[in-house]
């Protein structure tokens, strides 16, 4: 059987798409499965053992003329494949007319009204509720293909020539590990960066072997530079040094992750590692770390969550700002606990 995947972008959404492919490779373990992908994002799967391959979709590309003829080119290579099944988990237009043109035996994909994409599919799945969490959407397609849902797969398997890349370049310290990511793609999304700092400092006047490392990317320097400067010796500021694996391998290396709303979030829920989410203008049980929404950290505003990428409440960004930094120590105290506890004071 073959079966093609649509979820091209973006680094959180493919992530939470993950566990549909785990489980059809577990209940068709002779399937041949394809992942259309945003090229930024071919790092993330390249070499995963579950994919026969990766069909690699140019999104800044796709309405430029002189790409059409690649493009016509790309869609007669999917046809050619004569897919089985076709699951679309993008759902908007541009997926669903991919999705459809591929030509495969069964096309289903997510029922989602933004952009009429349920028109293409032989089988348009609803999201249970609108507070329903999008992994759970993604999985609702699986009983539809009479593929059984468990939790017994590895959501983000180790690929052991990364990891050793990994280990050789960046060799990672040990001690206490922390990994901070202060950046999001909305600002309003932020946790002000002196807070972050601030968090730091009350981390390192109780725990000597706190080591912190700091992820983003380019556009992130400025937060992560000013964090970094409250424990330069103990701080490894790496944003917009590291590519899309190292990233994720530093998640991996971590104890624990501190973290605004944004797709490393999403992949430190995949591997299983503590969280603690500090969410503004978003809605944790629809996109929040999947299994760990007890450790979100979020306002109670009347304005909360506006689902917004812009802040209208009168104070700015007051949903963020109002959440402090002792909180988030109790938080990070109360998750650390059952295996070697950190006796912070709310100083």
């Amino acid at each position: 059987m073959k079966i093609l995947i649509l979820k091209p972008s973006s680094l959180g959404d493919v992530i939470q798409a993950l566990p549909v492919l785990r489980l059809i490779k577990r209940h068709l373990p002779d399937s041949q499965v394809y992942w259309w992908l945003e090229k930024d994002l071919l790092p993330l799967l390249e070499g995963d053992p579950d994919l026969q391959e990766i069909i690699v979709f140019d999104r800044h590309g796709f309405a430029k003329p002189r790409n059409w003829k690649m493009l016509c080119q790309s869609i007669l290579t999917l046809r050619q494949h004569h897919f089985d099944w076709v699951i679309d988990l993008q759902s908007l237009a541009r997926s669903g007319i991919f999705a459809w043109l591929s030509n495969g035996g069964l096309t289903i994909g997510l029922d989602d009204a933004r952009e009429g994409a349920r028109g293409f599919y032989d089988i348009a799945v609803r999201r249970a509720s609108w507070h329903t969490h999008a992994v759970d959407w993604y999985l609702a397609v699986l009983p539809h293909l009479k593929v059984p849902f468990h939790k017994d797969f590895i959501w983000l398997p180790p690929r052991p020539k990364v990891v050793a890349e990994f280990q050789q370049k960046w060799h990672p310290p040990e001690g206490r590990r922390f990994v901070l990511v202060p950046g999001a793609r909305w600002n309003n999304k932020r946790w002000p960066a002196e807070s972050y700092a601030e968090l730091v400092r009350r981390i390192r006047m109780r725990e000597n072997h706190a080591f912190f490392v700091i992820l983003g990317s380019k556009e992130d320097q400025a937060l992560g530079q000013t964090i970094a400067a409250v424990a330069p010796e103990h701080c490894r500021d790496l944003t917009g040094k590291t590519n899309l694996a190292e990233m994720i391998e530093w998640i991996r290396w971590g104890e624990i992750m501190v973290t605004n709303d944004t797709g490393p979030m999403h992949v430190a829920a995949a591997l299983g590692r503590p969280i603690v989410a500090l969410l503004g203008p978003t809605e944790p049980r629809r996109t929040g770390p999947y299994g760990q929404l007890n450790n979100v950290l979020q306002s109670h505003l009347p304005c909360v969550p506006c689902m917004k990428g812009e802040c209208a409440w009168p104070t700015t960004m007051e949903c963020l700002r109002s959440i402090p930094p002792e909180a988030v120590v109790n938080q990070i105290v109360r998750l650390m606990q059952p295996t070697n506890p950190l006796h912070l004071n709310n100083r």
